[in-house]
């Protein structure tokens, strides 16, 4: 069984997930950790569980996801993921954590482009990769259907969904993608957002006030 471990991290409070199983191997997801206290808070919980992170996977390249990928690859010596569309909201993020006062920033290099349809194995787990634009053009979801949960990243929130007014977002295109990737999953799937608390499939298929089913 898959055990999912969050920290909220930076000044957009994102989620920074932790997956791992009783093979100790571990993904680390949207690594948002900046300052020393939230590098030290992802790197002694991995110490702690005995963990061993095997790769590095962004759902997007948004400035709040990606703070801490360069630390995250040197400190466990892995390899990136993510999905080819995001490399120019990537290679803005400099620009962007000049903006909001983040100086320490540093870039790092995609050794892997995510495809849709493909699956991420680590330890006795597996997760599919979702193709869900809107929010950003190259955003995926991971899904773990053995565990029933998806990662989801900046799409579908509990009562929201991402926001569509940054560059390369599209409304119409976000809706599609939560009606056609997620709201087509059982509805007790749990998900696992990029801000704020999970959710369920159901719930927000019910009461999302942005997309219904």
């Amino acid at each position: 069984m898959v055990q999912v471990h969050s920290f909220t991290s930076n000044p957009f409070y994102e989620n920074t997930y932790v997956l791992y199983d009783d093979s100790r191997e571990a993904v680390i997801i949207d690594p948002g950790c900046y300052t020393p206290e939230e590098r030290a808070q992802l790197t002694d919980f991995i110490e702690q569980n005995a963990l061993k992170p095997v790769k590095l996977l962004n759902t997007h390249a948004h400035i709040d996801h990606v703070l801490g990928n360069a630390f995250v690859k040197q400190k466990y010596g892995i390899d990136l993921y993510l999905h080819e569309k995001e490399l120019p909201i990537l290679r803005e993020v400099r620009v962007r954590a000049s903006t909001y006062g983040l100086a320490q920033y540093q870039e790092t290099d995609v050794d892997h482009f995510l495809v849709e349809g493909e699956t991420i194995d680590f330890g006795h787990a597996r997760l599919d990769v979702r193709f869900v634009p809107g929010h950003a053009p190259g955003h995926v979801a991971f899904v773990d259907h053995a565990d029933r949960f998806v990662i989801g990243g900046d799409v579908l929130f509990r009562n929201s969904v991402g926001r569509t007014d940054l560059p390369f977002g599209d409304f119409e295109t976000l809706a599609h993608s939560i009606r056609t990737q997620f709201y087509t999953l059982p509805d007790d799937y749990a998900v696992y957002a990029g801000h704020m608390e999970p959710t369920t499939i159901g719930q927000e298929k019910r009461t999302n006030p942005f997309v219904r089913a």
